[in-house]
């Protein structure tokens, strides 16, 4: 051991005299870049072997079997987390939190980027378990929980600064992504919209050659081979635009029952009082879902495929309404039946305990809604034709638009999966849409909401961003002298006025219970009439606080605008009801721009 750090001492010590931290950064986010690629391809081939030895195995010889193959994954993840993953380790996460990416912006603000070793592996063998059994989530949140653990402790063990270690996980992001899909602009552009990073050379530049060389990674290992096989034969139409319009509509009011639905489930699932029992009923669940509409069935990639290639018949797979899909109008009920149950599936299969990503199963359901659009508008009877490959792959953007407010990225994804850019005016026009009425409608996503609530959210605002990462506890001052309630106006100036430089004091009871502040100015116009030292007591001079600002319950932003409001200079702090010291508005300012210098040089 101590030779292993005499080794990395030395090499740190040759990276500070030869390579720049510029250069040294460029370096680290190929790196990261390389290792998030071989950890989501690493992800992906054991889920895929899980699902071919299920399928060949178990469903092809007992078919029955398909329907509670959900559940028995969901029980192995649980016992693994309950038996193997039992110790915490720090930093943790808040329980409130309870996926990937909030995880991560929690610990972008809060914990200096600081992730736990065990979140490297851990998800490596639960997400596998849980869409290879059939659990209705994608892989490409675990894929980024992983890449970004891994990039966050390599930063750790090379002592790099907590500005770096930010941009380091935001490259396992890109790096996570761009290895998935094979899309590394749309990479970059998730990054920068997920992370709210500032558009600039130095953060560019290190996304970009992390993207590249994760994508290189996926193309050495697997070659040409897509995730969705098509290239784009029909060109946009002018008279489609009315179209791409309605699904952009469409796609809208799907995202916002998406993220209401995603929250209620949750709160439904919160009111069981164990872990064992929401495995059970979110497996039930999850099973009954499934043979009805069995293609809700793991990450749904080879539905999309199917719908992409014209088959909508094998997309649907074998249904109890199979004598009746000769009917096409069934056929787009049940097809919007996916749509509906989509987000229904993978919301039980998270709350049940499951783990996964959001990105896919968003796309499973967009492509369902897609299709749904085209073929009403072909089979209507007005006389109308329209690409159903091509509404099937806009669709998939309307809903990453409005789902996770990234617009931007759902644009670009969609481009590069198809190969290129002959669908980017109706993927604008939709895409617009979509984002702009979810926008107004649903201020936070499934990923932001939980950290909005508590004012733990970074966004592009940089004065607010500022304001968050303000630690209070940093310009609390205790060394007030306080005062008590029957204190005489003599013992306040021989205890307090001639002890301190301050020109306020607080009052506080025998429970250290805040009364109010005595002034300093007041207790000028009395202070030299030594009859009035015991005739005057606290209780006459006491006056109440312009406001006061409540210990771990009121965000920076809000102390600033308290200040702003009341005009004070210093306010006294309170927590749980007892005096706990003051803030002062200079000192509260000094921290406020050295903060802002320093958030504004990453």
């Amino acid at each position: 051991m101590p030779q292993s750090k005499s080794f990395l001492t030395r090499m740190l010590t040759w990276r500070y005299k030869y390579i720049s931290q510029d250069n040294f950064v460029l370096v680290m986010s190929f790196v990261v870049g390389l290792l998030a690629g071989i950890v989501t391809l690493t992800l992906k081939n054991i889920t895929f072997s899980i699902q071919s030895i299920l399928e060949h195995g178990i469903i092809i010889s007992n078919y029955h079997l398909y329907f509670i193959l959900p559940f028995i994954g969901l029980l192995f993840v649980y016992l693994i987390k309950k038996y193997f993953f039992t110790k915490i380790l720090t930093p943790t996460v808040p329980p409130f939190i309870k996926r990937s990416i909030p995880s991560l912006l929690y610990s972008l603000l809060r914990q200096k980027g600081l992730l736990s070793p065990r979140l490297i592996y851990q998800t490596l063998i639960t997400a596998p378990l849980t869409v290879g059994f059939g659990g209705s989530v994608g892989l490409l949140g675990p894929a980024i929980t992983s890449g970004s653990a891994l990039s966050s402790n390599l930063g750790r063990l090379l002592r790099v600064d907590k500005k770096t270690r930010l941009l380091l996980i935001a490259c396992a992001t890109a790096g996570a992504m761009a290895s998935m899909f094979k899309s590394p602009i749309a990479a970059i552009v998730f990054a920068i919209e997920v992370f709210s990073l500032d558009l600039t050379f130095a953060s560019l530049l290190p996304l970009l050659i992390a993207s590249i060389s994760s994508v290189l990674t996926s193309y050495f290992f697997l070659g040409d081979e897509q995730l969705f096989n098509l290239d784009v034969t029909d060109k946009f139409m002018l008279e489609d635009t009315l179209f791409y319009m309605i699904l952009g509509v469409g796609t809208a009011f799907a995202s916002i029952y998406f993220t209401k639905m995603y929250f209620a489930i949750y709160e439904l699932f919160e009111r069981f009082k164990t872990r064992l029992l929401k495995l059970i009923v979110g497996g039930l669940a999850i099973g009954i879902m499934l043979y009805f509409i069995p293609p809700l069935y793991g990450e749904g990639l080879s539905f999309i495929n199917n719908l992409l290639e014209g088959r909508y018949m094998d997309a649907l797979g074998t249904t109890p309404f199979d004598n009746y899909t000769d009917n096409i109008w069934v056929v787009i009920a049940l097809l919007f039946g996916i749509t509906i149950f989509k987000a229904i599936a993978m919301t039980t299969t998270f709350a049940a305990g499951g783990v996964g990503g959001v990105i896919i199963p968003t796309m499973v359901m967009g492509s369902a809604l897609g299709n749904v659009v085209a073929k009403v508008i072909n089979n209507i009877g007005l006389g109308f034709h329209v690409s159903e490959a091509n509404f099937t792959l806009i669709g998939m953007a309307g809903l990453i638009a409005g789902v996770i407010h990234a617009p931007l990225t759902a644009i670009f994804l969609i481009a590069e999966i198809t190969g290129g850019y002959e669908l980017f005016v109706p993927l604008m026009i939709t895409v617009a849409i979509s984002f702009l009425i979810t926008k107004n409608m649903l201020e936070h996503t499934i990923y932001t909401r939980e950290l909005a609530l508590r004012g733990d959210l970074l966004t592009y605002n940089r004065d607010k961003n500022t304001l968050l990462l303000m630690e209070l506890d940093r310009i609390i001052e205790r060394n007030f002298i306080t005062i008590t309630p029957d204190m005489k106006l003599g013992e306040i100036l021989n205890h307090a006025v001639a002890k301190s430089n301050r020109n306020i004091y607080p009052v506080v009871d025998a429970d250290n219970k805040f009364l109010g502040i005595i002034l300093l100015n007041d207790l000028r116009k009395i202070m030299f009439d030594q009859k009035l030292y015991d005739k005057i007591s606290a209780t006459d001079l006491i006056e109440n606080a312009p406001a006061m600002i409540f210990y771990k319950e009121d965000t920076m932003e809000e102390i600033m605008n308290k200040f702003e409001t009341s005009g004070a200079w210093n306010l006294p702090v309170i927590y749980n009801g007892t005096y706990y010291g003051f803030v002062s508005k200079s000192k509260l300012l000094t921290a406020y721009r050295r903060k802002l210098k320093d958030y504004s040089e990453k």
